[in-house]
């Protein structure tokens, strides 16, 4: 059991963060002040630079390698900004997994390499108003007819809503009730009556789009069915790694809150004094640092046990929720040693503290990930509706 990264691997760290450091902050920058994603010429330098699907297969234009690559590479650029590293996340640990692990030749064919060139964001489509946690709870239906599937219901909370170019849409696609009934299709943006709402604008996040999504008789071929009615346990096995995927965004959110405030209070001095000289500033470092190592030695532990498919819901869920609380823990105590500076909008910690937050919502709640933790500790689903 090895716990250092390979010297491949740390030579990959080292030129990434060279890049983001170089490349992206003046654009992370514009992206927090105009809440507007940054443009397809970034997408096609990280393809350049063989980021995106940096773990999918050669065969589909992907760069064959690990994901732990991709967590390294993920990690480097949020640390900038969350919005400038979307594209990987959504490229490395995204839907593109589900596509890559069960979708037909046809789906691979078309949607990875157009991914991996950067030509294309698709995005997952899964909450509704009424169906978030509760997600079998879902009424978008799929009706297969021939050779077509045809698609009505509203979408809600889909990061990238209005902006990726595709969407792999959770629908009904049966009449069984519950799970069973639950397949997934791929709905191209513009398709006739795929129509989005107005923009939702959040807390945190800036950069990335949400809307409500209205599907009104959308027809597409029965080849863009992902998997069929049934197929629900199988989409939750590819999320265990979107999972993943979130949980490094919260790492990266978390770990660079704790590098500008270990500066800031090593510079910061008050009674004559550097910040880092009182034993409370030197107790609340050793405790964020504490956090941040844990959350990624979960991290690792999930990804490396993914190798040969897809993570544990156990220690996806471990990884994911200890993240999460470490995101908004080590973003509050950077702010609390700074100040009113730690508050201004002049200093990056209250962004990073509005971003460590959303985390813990996306992708599954906090609470969520700690009933799977048990569920698997005991081997059994939990009826929330009994």
């Amino acid at each position: 059991m090895d716990f250092n990264l390979s010297e491949e691997q740390k030579e990959l760290q080292n030129s990434v963060r060279k890049f983001a450091k170089k490349e992206l902050i003046e654009i992370a920058r514009q992206v927090e002040e105009t809440d507007e994603p940054p443009g397809i010429e970034i997408r096609k330098k990280y393809a350049e630079l063989g980021y995106l699907g940096i773990n999918l297969s050669e065969n589909y234009g992907g760069s064959g390698g690990t994901h732990l690559d991709a967590v390294i590479v993920l990690e480097e650029i949020a640390k900038i900004s969350v919005a400038v590293a979307f594209p990987i996340f959504e490229s490395c640990f995204g839907p593109c997994l589900a596509i890559a692990h069960f979708g037909n030749e046809k789906l691979k064919s078309w949607l990875l390499p157009e991914i991996c060139s950067g030509n294309l964001v698709l995005a997952v489509s899964m909450s509704e108003p009424n169906a978030g946690s509760a997600l079998t709870d879902l009424t978008t239906r799929g009706s297969v007819k021939d050779d077509v599937v045809v698609l009505n219901g509203t979408k809600r909370w889909c990061s990238g809503a209005g902006h990726a170019e595709a969407y792999v849409v959770y629908c009904r696609m049966s009449e069984e009730p519950g799970a069973k009934g639950i397949g997934a299709v791929v709905v191209r943006k513009g398709t006739p009556g795929f129509t989005f709402g107005k923009r939702d604008h959040h807390m945190g996040f800036r950069g990335v789009h949400s809307a409500d999504m209205y599907f009104d008789n959308v027809t597409v071929p029965a080849e863009n069915v992902l998997v069929p009615a049934g197929g629900f346990g199988q989409l939750m096995d590819a999320f265990d790694l979107e999972r993943c995927g979130n949980t490094t965004m919260s790492l990266a959110v978390a770990q660079s809150a704790f590098d500008y405030v270990l500066t800031y209070t090593q510079e910061r001095t008050q009674f004559g004094k550097p910040l880092i000289d009182f034993q409370a500033t030197q107790i609340q470092i050793a405790e964020m640092k504490l956090k941040l190592d844990a959350a990624r030695l979960l991290l690792y532990r999930a990804v490396a046990n993914a190798e040969e498919g897809l993570p544990s819901i156990a220690e996806s869920s471990i990884a994911k929720c200890f993240a999460n609380e470490t995101a908004r823990e080590v973003s509050g105590k950077a702010m609390q040693l700074m100040g009113g500076y730690g508050y201004s909008k002049e200093f990056p910690i209250e962004q990073k503290m509005r971003d460590g937050w959303g985390w813990g919502i996306a992708g599954g709640a906090i609470d969520i990930q700690k009933i799977n933790i048990t569920s698997a500790l005991v081997g059994r689903r939990f009826n929330q509706r009994a």
